[in-house]
């Protein structure tokens, strides 16, 4: 049979192809509701593992979009509101249940702005995502921000035992809800041509991240995250010095 005469692809099979994104963007927000399961249940280091994965997934669902060709407005919205659950609710409840429940009132109320923060930092991104510089993003990009709180929750397991490390978790859920509404710049990685770099500059940086990760594994990823977070106004920092004059 000639080119000409081909049959089409048929019709379910292209609609599986569709679908297939959103069965990670689904796999996310499962990932998000098993989170607040197993914190209820005080299996606190299972929910900080399972937050990791729905990271995973989250980054997968839109590469496969891109990759199969069918990124859509609904799986654009979809995303969006998985990432409240899996990286705004889940996060923030497993850390009030970990070391802010005896805030009481004051602890659900810091836990509920992450939350918040959160939601808002999405909904500037999905209003600014054509606008903005691809190199960056403005405030700390929600995933992250979950990644750095429940990180600590991962190594440590056990709840904090002293007032003083309870204060500072709840200093530390404050800063990252600031950081995500923030108006801070945060690299994006997106700019970054791994085919026109030179391996002998690759290898070296690859070795850096992939071997402590390997090692250490929750403890290079928590603290990748935490630098990650901490980098926005670290650089916010940087640029406010003022430069050398230069000499006559």
């Amino acid at each position: 049979m000639s080119e000409a005469t081909a049959p089409p692809p048929r019709r379910g099979v292209r609609r599986g192809v569709y679908v297939l994104p959103a069965l990670f963007t689904l796999g996310n927000i499962y990932c998000g509701y098993l989170a607040i399961e197993f914190a209820v249940g005080k299996r606190f280091e299972m929910a900080a593992m399972i937050l990791f994965l729905a990271g995973i997934l989250d980054g997968l669902d839109g590469r496969v979009a891109r990759l199969t060709g069918t990124t859509s407005a609904f799986g654009e919205q979809l995303d969006s509101l998985a990432d409240v659950i899996s990286f705004g609710v889940a996060p923030a409840y497993l850390m009030y249940l970990w070391a802010l429940s005896g805030f009481g009132r004051l602890g659900l109320f810091i836990s509920f702005l992450f939350v918040v923060c959160g939601a808002c930092r999405l909904a500037r991104f999905n209003v600014q995502v054509h606008i903005v510089d691809k190199r960056y993003f403005v405030g700390l990009p929600i995933p992250s921000a979950a990644g750095a709180l429940v990180g600590p929750i991962w190594v440590l397991g056990h709840p904090p035992a002293t007032r003083t490390l309870q204060l500072v978790f709840l200093g530390a859920t404050i800063l990252l809800s600031w950081l995500m509404i923030s108006t801070l710049r945060y690299r994006s990685f997106k700019d970054v041509d791994l085919k026109a770099s030179r391996p002998a500059v690759l290898v070296p940086i690859f070795a850096l991240v992939l071997v402590p990760l390997a090692i250490y594994q929750e403890r290079a990823l928590t603290v990748l995250l935490i630098l990650y977070a901490l980098s926005g106004p670290i650089a916010k920092l940087a640029s406010l010095r003022p430069s050398r004059p230069e000499p006559s």
